[in-house]
């Protein structure tokens, strides 16, 4: 896969910038004062180990957890204290791991779910739209969600979530569970939803596929970031090949 050419971050403000952002669960702190920016165009990955702070450093962009300190941007304006659905509005949209659909509903009904917040008159340009990504969903979309497969089910999560025509789309883990050339379709789909406009940050276990379509890539150990930077240089760091790319460590020169 290919990327597309990452926009010149240096003249123009992050669409969206983290700073200083720092999260806890009770006594347990999961994020310390981590720095982020993200520009708009890119596909940005978070990789790192689990516990590492990625799924938290998403639910605190999408409003589902409350920041202990620091601040959270999006085009210059604070959101930090923003409700959930309100980002929504403002153009944030994340799909959350494990998917989450609503089982008893139709493919339909959960599409139209993403757009509940919605009062123009685009709904209907939208869900063709998504099925146009997604022809398998516009197959099965009298079927109940539930009766998916879960690589369907995966297609469905990412649909709803652009039916909110988001601004910045976050995805969590969205190749967890799925089979190999599933794994690689929804790759290519997150590349071509990046290229039709759409700002992408990418948590991802499988670094190897995310570092190949990503623009910049954050690596994240114990709530702090440790490594940050263009994906290719990311890509060729050694402690990054050993640790998530399954590479050898090096043995020194005799």
């Amino acid at each position: 896969m290919k990327t597309t050419k990452p926009p010149d971050g240096g003249a123009v403000p992050p669409l969206l910038s983290i700073a200083n952002l720092t999260v806890s669960y009770g006594v347990v702190t999961a994020l310390h004062g981590i720095d982020l920016d993200v520009h708009e165009g890119e596909i940005v990955a978070l990789i790192g180990s689990n516990g590492a702070g990625k799924t938290t450093t998403l639910a605190a962009v999408a409003g589902l957890l409350k920041p202990d300190a620091g601040s959270i941007r999006l085009r210059g304006e604070v959101i930090t204290t923003i409700r959930p659905d309100r980002l929504v509005a403002r153009g944030i949209s994340m799909v959350q791991e494990g998917r989450q659909v609503v089982p008893h509903l139709t493919v339909t009904e959960n599409l139209l779910v993403g757009a509940y917040l919605r009062v123009d008159d685009g709904v209907q340009l939208d869900l063709d739209r998504v099925f146009g990504i997604f022809p398998r969903l516009q197959e099965r979309r009298q079927q109940s969600a539930g009766s998916l497969s879960g690589g369907e089910q995966q297609m469905l999560a990412i649909g709803r979530a652009l039916m909110a025509r988001p601004k910045i789309l976050l995805l969590d883990e969205p190749s967890m569970g799925l089979a190999p050339l599933v794994i690689s379709r929804i790759f290519e789909v997150i590349r071509d939803i990046n290229q039709s406009g759409v700002t992408i940050v990418l948590v991802e276990q499988n670094a190897i596929q995310a570092l190949r379509i990503a623009h910049r890539a954050y690596v994240l150990e114990k709530g702090r970031i440790c490594l940050s930077g263009a994906a290719a240089e990311v890509r060729r760091n050694q402690a990054v090949v050993e640790s998530y790319l399954g590479g050898k460590k090096r043995r020194p020169a005799a």
